[in-house]
């Protein structure tokens, strides 16, 4: 198995594919590759169809990046590839979580003021899995989450529009970034 780069104008999303991606989900995904970097290629068939990683390849535009890491399958039947785009998704939603374990870790991730919000969950899941009685929890408990820090992410289409919004925020004392 051997990871190549591809440009991201060649990639192909799969026209079936039956899995969604919404707004915030592809955020989350962005989020997590620019912690993390690229973790998980691209899997694509000789024609650069994507077989698994629309969600990741809508980050990657979302981020404007060129080229991503991919994996191509060869010699798949029509059949085959089509159900592998299937099974993909489907196999990894059939794991399961062992709760404690997960809020041992969460718990320790907290209180070492990590960005819980680069884990996928919402405040109120966290709070679920880590208070017995979710009453107990601090109102300001997630060190890095969106309790106590929010990003957003605003696309314009000029750049006078742009600097306006930057400029009002900076204004109104919000800390603000532009990313390109």
């Amino acid at each position: 198995m051997k990871v190549i780069e591809l440009p991201v104008k060649d990639l192909i999303p799969y026209v079936n594919n039956s899995r969604t991606h919404d707004d915030e989900q592809v955020a989350q995904i962005a989020a997590s590759i620019k912690e993390y970097g690229w973790t998980n290629p691209i899997l694509v068939d000789e024609q650069h169809v994507i077989i698994a990683g629309h969600g990741r390849l809508s980050a990657a535009r979302k981020l404007k990046m060129e080229t991503v890491p991919c994996i191509q399958i060869d010699n798949l039947t029509d059949a085959r590839r089509r159900a592998l785009v299937i099974a993909d998704n489907k196999l990894a939603m059939n794991a399961s979580w062992d709760y404690d374990m997960l809020k041992a870790e969460l718990q320790s991730l907290n209180d070492e003021a990590f960005d819980m919000s680069l884990l996928g969950f919402s405040p109120d899941e966290l709070k679920n899995i880590m208070y017995d009685d979710v009453d107990d929890a601090p109102p300001d408990e997630f060190k890095g989450d969106a309790s106590n820090k929010w990003q957003l992410l605003i696309e314009y289409d000029n750049e006078n529009d742009l600097q306006n919004a930057y400029d009002e925020f900076m204004e109104r004392g919000l800390q603000c970034k532009i990313i390109q």
